[in-house]
């Protein structure tokens, strides 16, 4: 019995030690964007999730902002992707480099550098055991002592302090780049969950069809990205709004500038929003109705980028008849989450995902 509890006590000091060294550090790894919180220190790190590659040496020339500002401008041997598609890893050897380079931006380095550091990971609830083992494994080769992973929902309901531990019902919309993730929580845990691979990026694809078919311009990402935030709307807007978009004629080939206005992006995006709005309404219907008083009076909340959209809080009170709001800062409320884990670790570990990788081997000296 004592040998049992000097063991404990002796884990224990190692942990503390270990704790005193290292840093602690929350990520958002986005498909758009990868936010980094550092324990004491807030979010540090808010830059996009795009690595850009030299195809013939496989070398990394630039990671983040940098690497965003040469895509779609780029000679043939220089390639600037993403290394997550629709939440996921769809590249795991770059996603690897991308989380070395942010956490060694952002960590002391030396000679406890690769065994010092605890992480949290905000990943979409609805990935497979293998694609949580992808962001496991790139994160721990990376270089640092412990991973955990928690699904985004879960994290953005911390950072939008729901009180998700109580015995009361709260809904939480994170729209994303890759994925919009609905959850419905109450005692710590998720009672409904969705996940859709509908939001910013399938957006942004939508308005380049969208001009391409009616105005015949072939347009970019950036260009679509820009139109969305200064003119794009889920619900009808007070007053019109129209920008200069600038492009290649395709049937020219030459450059031409066309105006566009709110009107023909709500025509452009209308799909892809009612595949959210009624996702969320469906979620209201499968709620328990012990938790959907709760939730009627606390409103359906709001996060993440997608939930900027002009009118789309509008849109989805309608829909569902339950007033909905937008969380403070929607872009970081993700990162937020995780910090707010790393702060009170111990207990708040029930609302990690349990993967068996992450459990400490057992200790006797």
């Amino acid at each position: 019995m004592k040998s049992k509890i000097h063991a404990k006590s002796q884990e224990k000091f190692l942990s503390n030690l270990l704790r005193s060294f290292g840093q602690d550090i929350g990520i958002d790894l986005g498909t758009a964007n990868t936010l980094v919180y550092v324990k004491n220190r807030g979010i540090v790190i808010n830059e996009p999730s795009v690595v850009a590659i030299n195809t013939k040496s496989r070398q990394v020339l630039a990671i983040g902002q940098e690497a965003k500002t040469m895509v779609g401008r780029t000679p043939a041997h220089i390639v600037a992707t993403r290394p997550l598609v629709n939440g996921v890893v769809s590249d795991f050897e770059v996603t690897e480099q991308m989380l070395k380079y942010f956490i060694n931006k952002v960590t002391q380095r030396g000679f406890f550098h690769h065994w010092k550091t605890r992480v949290v990971v905000g990943i979409p609830s609805g990935v497979t055991e293998v694609e949580k083992r992808a962001v496991y494994d790139a994160t721990r080769n990376a270089g640092v002592r412990e991973v955990y992973l928690i699904e985004e929902p879960i994290a953005a309901a911390i950072g939008a302090r729901l009180p998700i531990q109580e015995a009361t019902g709260s809904i939480i919309v994170d729209i994303g780049g890759g994925t919009t993730e609905i959850a419905v929580m109450s005692l710590g845990g998720v009672v409904i969950s969705k996940s859709l691979r509908v939001a910013g990026d399938k957006l942004n694809a939508d308005i380049i069809r969208y001009v391409r078919t009616h105005y015949k311009l072939a347009i970019g990402e950036r260009t679509a990205e820009n139109i969305k935030i200064n003119i794009g709307s889920a619900y009808a807007l007070s007053e019109s709004m129209e920008m200069g978009v600038k492009g290649r004629d395709i049937i020219s080939g030459l450059p031409k500038q066309v105006k566009v206005n709110d009107t023909d992006i709500r025509k452009a995006i209308a799909n892809s929003i009612m595949q959210i709005a009624s996702a969320v309404k469906t979620s209201i219907e499968e709620t328990p109705p012990e938790l959907i008083g709760d939730i009627m009076e606390r409103g359906i909340i709001l996060a993440g980028g997608g939930a900027l959209l002009k009118g789309l809080d509008i849109l989805i009170t309608n829909t569902t008849r339950i007033p909905t709001l937008i969380t403070s800062d929607p872009l970081t409320v993700v990162v937020r989450g995780t910090g707010m884990v790393l702060e009170d670790l111990d207990s708040l570990k029930e609302l990690l995902i349990p993967l068996d990788i992450n459990k400490k081997p057992n200790i006797s000296i």
